[in-house]
This record gives C-alpha cells, sequence and structure tokens, in this order.
C-alpha cells in the first residue's frame, strides 16, 4: 500500500516541479545563511522557473514524460545509459583537473577527494550488483 502510494506520487505530474522549487528553496537557505541572499534568490528563481518548464512540456514532450512521470523499460535504459556517460565525462574531468592542480604545484585538492570517492563508489558497486546478481 505505502509503496504503491509512494510511486503514484513520484509519477504525479507535480513531483519533479515540487521538487525543484524545495531544492531552490534550499538554495535559498544556504546562500542566505551563507549571507548570499541575491545568489539564493536566484537560484529560487532559476529552480522554479526549471520545475514550472518541466510541467508545461510533460503533456507534449515524450521524452520529458518518460524521465519523469511516464517511465517504462525503454527510458529505463536511457536513462541508465544517460547516467552512465554523465558518470564518464565526470570522472574524465575530475582526473584532468587532478592533473592540472599537480602541474601547477599544487596538492591536486579536492579533485584526489572526489576521485577517491568516485573511485570507491564505482567499485563498492561493482562488487554489490556482482554478488547480488
Amino acid at each position: 500500500m505505502i509503496k504503491d502510494r509512494s510511486q503514484a506520487m513520484l509519477r504525479s505530474k507535480w513531483f519533479m516541479p515540487a521538487f525543484c522549487v524545495g531544492l531552490g528553496g534550499v538554495v535559498l537557505l544556504v546562500g542566505w545563511l551563507g549571507g548570499q541572499l541575491g545568489t539564493g534568490l536566484f537560484g529560487l528563481a532559476v529552480m522554479a522557473a526549471f520545475g514550472l518548464l518541466i510541467l508545461l512540456v510533460t503533456g507534449r514532450s515524450e521524452t520529458v514524460r518518460g524521465l519523469t512521470t511516464g517511465r517504462d523499460e525503454r527510458f529505463a535504459q536511457i536513462d541508465l545509459k544517460a547516467t552512465a556517460v554523465a558518470g564518464l565525462v565526470l570522472i574524465i574531468t575530475l582526473i584532468v583537473a587532478w592533473l592540472v592542480e599537480i602541474a601547477r604545484g599544487h596538492s591536486g585538492e579536492p579533485y584526489s577527494w572526489l576521485g577517491a570517492i568516485g573511485g570507491l563508489s564505482y567499485a563498492l558497486a561493482l562488487a554489490f550488483f556482482r554478488w547480488r546478481g
């Protein structure tokens, strides 16, 4: 019963816009706490506009609908492949940024930590899915 209700909530056309506004509220709060209220307000406005865009486009775009409310096996595979590509690009970017910092004579921080976290999470996920499947 709870699982059905939570899946219905996630598939609602209002979930992603509400999530965007909620995340924008977090950006506003963090900006305000950090003494950058203008940055926080701008972040809230951008996230709210993005949520509104998703709300307006969801009914018309099969791609947006498939990645938000109407998920099937095909879109799950598209999402998985896109996530893998984004992860690969991020890992390559971290490695290049780390190398640039080392070449400049710096310690490579924070890129070394981010790379280590990425590598460790990949190894753990690989072991988990190997053990599970």
